[in-house]
């Protein structure tokens, strides 16, 4: 048995791994797929690989994209999730800020330094005109870290994917002001260059696996009620999710990537473009 270590976020993005896993599907092919739940997110991923905790990451695309510009060394091998994440926009429910413009100049939580939820921030600055130069973070480290800042008012907003928040607001700890869609895919498949030069048909058979589970996720029975049951949701908003949702099996093209790297780069997150062969490896 080959044994591989893969990293994701603890959200519905990911069930179709669990399935795979429970299954055994992977066992079949001789690979020992060991699963860690990541509720920090990207940040914490990206050095996870860095570290070599895992092998392979389920991570944002401008997360990963900014890493490997950074110095991380693993490459992108595929798109996971093709549709965009639906970012809300949080504050809690006592907050005295009511619309989005009131939130520039506040204090954004975050989860970690160069995560999702920081850059999204950016995005979302920008979108709205605002400078910048002037968004300050509180790092929270997980949802429930932003639920404790957002409360105590020690950070003003927080993004964080809308459904996932969702019962948050339904019990009345936030209040959503906005969503803020994200420009590109949302979630890639990231792996360690030492992996990939040294288990390429491993790392393939692994890939053929989850695409397949994936491109029948949609059409198994009773899929919204087993998604709402295991993350908490309620199976009307899971319906909408899924409507919103699409998987995908393809690579992440050379288009795609020079989108996400001019966005980074106009938001000084990055200061230079990398080549798509120093980002992108198909196995």
């Amino acid at each position: 048995m080959k044994t591989i270590k893969i990293a994701g976020v603890p959200e519905h993005f990911n069930l179709p791994w669990h399935l795979c896993l429970e299954n055994k599907e992977f066992e079949t092919q001789n690979i020992d797929l060991q699963w860690t739940d990541i509720p920090e997110g990207t940040g914490k991923m990206c050095q996870m690989l860095r570290d070599g905790e895992t092998d392979i990451a389920v991570i944002l695309s401008e997360g990963i994209v900014k890493d490997i510009m950074d110095g991380n060394l693993s490459k992108i091998v595929q798109i996971y999730v093709d549709s965009p994440l639906i970012w809300g926009i949080h504050v809690g429910a006592r907050s005295k800020f009511q619309t989005l413009s009131d939130l520039e100049n506040t204090k954004a939580a975050i989860s970690r330094l160069g995560s999702g939820s920081q850059l999204m921030a950016y995005v979302n600055a920008n979108n709205q005109n605002w400078n910048t130069e002037k968004l300050q973070f509180e790092i929270v480290n997980t949802i429930d870290g932003a639920v404790k800042a957002l409360t105590e008012e020690t950070a003003d907003y927080f993004m964080w994917e809308r459904f996932m928040t969702k019962p948050l607001v339904d019990n009345g700890t936030f209040r959503k002001i906005a969503d803020c869609p994200t420009p590109w895919p949302c979630f890639v498949i990231a792996v360690r260059n030492e992996i990939l030069e040294k288990e390429p048909e491993t790392i393939h058979a692994i890939l053929s696996i989850i695409n397949k589970k994936t491109a029948s996720f949609k059409s198994l029975p009773e899929i919204d009620i087993i998604l709402a049951k295991k993350y908490h949701q309620k199976t009307v908003d899971i319906q909408e999710w899924l409507s919103l949702t699409d998987w995908s099996q393809n690579q992440l093209s050379e288009e795609m990537l020079n989108k996400i790297q001019n966005q980074l780069l106009e938001l000084k997150i990055i200061d230079k473009i990398g080549t798509f062969d120093e980002i992108v490896k198909t196995v």
